[in-house]
């Protein structure tokens, strides 16, 4: 491992607000131990206000971006998957274009890097918000160890996407992002963790702030989710990465909860899946 290098990869596309990606990209340059890279891909073009606040952290920071720039939006996935080709360094610490981290998060990822030199993967809670981060609404929570990581896995994914600090090359082996619609992250833990025993390990505390909305659970139901939830997890079944009751009880189970009035799912997401 690079001691204390690492790159901070991000997705930015046209729908972002300004404010939003100028709070996120601070909050990783203020990290206690800031990155040495900064990948930002442009899934698309941008909008003139959004390119003036990538500019302007260029020109304040000489030498530390790299921009992809996609002549159209490809989706989340394939822009990460050049990302993590186009990263100089052996880590790199996702974050989202909208959210925020705690400036202590990168440092402690890498500490545990350093006292595990065999993990492949670290990750954290996080804490779900509306408008700031005085607001929390929930925590979500992951399992700690990478046996219980495994077992989790095979009925949800058991590491939360923007918080991890991954090794390039293992994301890699494991065949990198793919185009795989609402699921690219689960997606790619699961091959990692699942099929190319990728060690991982989460941090038992929040170092991750996640913007959501009024609208959150809603986005979450519906009979054209459910259907994406279940193609989803039926080719997860057929892939051997979980067993036909896992499938029943994490596929079915969901289904019934994306059709469910959206109060009732609120409640239940916040109740027991967090």
């Amino acid at each position: 491992m690079e001691k204390k290098k690492y790159t901070v990869l991000m997705s930015v596309y046209y729908k972002e607000k300004p404010a939003y990606l100028k709070n996120s990209i601070e909050s990783m340059l203020n990290q206690t131990i800031p990155p040495d890279e900064f990948v930002i891909v442009k899934d698309g073009p941008l909008s003139r206000d959004l390119d003036d606040v990538i500019e302007k952290f260029i020109d304040e920071n000489p030498g530390l971006f790299t921009i992809i720039e996609n002549k159209i939006n490809l989706g989340l996935g394939p822009a990460l998957a050049k990302g993590i080709l186009a990263s100089r360094n052996s880590l790199i610490a996702r974050m989202d274009s909208d959210d925020y981290s705690v400036n202590t998060r990168c440092e402690r990822q890498l500490n545990v890097f350093e006292k595990d030199p065999t993990l492949e993967m670290v990750g954290s809670f996080e804490a779900e918000f509306i408008d700031n981060i005085e607001n929390v609404i929930s925590i979500h929570s992951v399992p700690e160890t990478d046996t219980e990581i495994r077992k989790f896995m095979r009925r949800r994914c058991a590491v939360l996407h923007p918080t991890v600090m991954y090794k390039k090359q293992s994301v890699i082996n494991s065949g990198n992002y793919q185009d795989v619609h609402l699921y690219e992250d689960y997606d790619l833990f699961a091959r990692m963790v699942l099929e190319h025993n990728t060690k991982t390990y989460n941090i038992q505390e929040n170092l991750y702030y996640i913007r959501t909305s009024k609208d959150f659970f809603k986005r979450r139901g519906g009979v054209k989710y459910a259907h994406t939830v279940l193609k989803f997890k039926w080719g997860q079944y057929k892939k051997g990465y979980m067993s036909l009751e896992d499938f029943i009880i994490s596929g079915l189970g969901q289904v019934i909860v994306c059709l469910l009035p959206n109060s009732m799912r609120k409640w239940f997401y916040t109740t027991f899946l967090r």
